[in-house]
């Protein structure tokens, strides 16, 4: 079993606690390596999931997405026997595999492209949590109720 340190990361980052705990926790929770995926950022708030599921249809994979998690399932069903395999090496078999969303990460959308099943992602984060600039500058006083009177000179 492989160990990692996420040390620096909690030196770095600030607010991501709960993400820092699920790395902790996954150590050997899940050592499956069927499908194979890669994971890549498209943009600065676009991310791509791309799982190898040769030999599997449109019918075959199911995607759900229930509070912040993502789950691929792939089941082929019966076994068509009136093929006789000589050698099987393309894998075939159901599979279950589960990805852990960040807040504000949503499923764009999904395609089955050669043997490739791509699931885009995308942060919409709100405007109320983006960053923006506060002018400084002299703050105003309206001459409404309550507010000091000037005097005459």
């Amino acid at each position: 079993m492989r160990h990692f340190d996420f040390a620096p990361l909690y030196r770095s980052t600030i607010g991501f606690d709960r993400m820092a705990q699920l790395l902790d926790n996954i150590g050997g929770a899940d050592e499956t390596t069927y499908p194979p995926y890669n994971i890549e950022r498209l943009g600065d708030n676009e991310y791509r999931i791309t799982m190898a599921v040769a030999g599997f249809g449109e019918t075959d994979l199911k995607i759900e997405v229930k509070e912040s998690a993502l789950t691929v399932r792939g089941d082929k069903g019966a076994d068509d026997q009136s093929r006789q395999f000589l050698h099987r090496g393309i894998a075939a078999r159901a599979f279950e595999r589960r990805f852990q969303l960040a807040d504000y990460v949503e499923v764009k959308g999904a395609e089955l492209k050669d043997g490739l099943l791509h699931v885009d992602l995308v942060r919409n984060i709100p405007d109320r949590m983006k960053p923006r600039v506060i002018p400084v500058g002299v703050k105003t006083v309206d001459q409404g109720v309550g507010q000091p009177k000037q005097l005459a000179g």
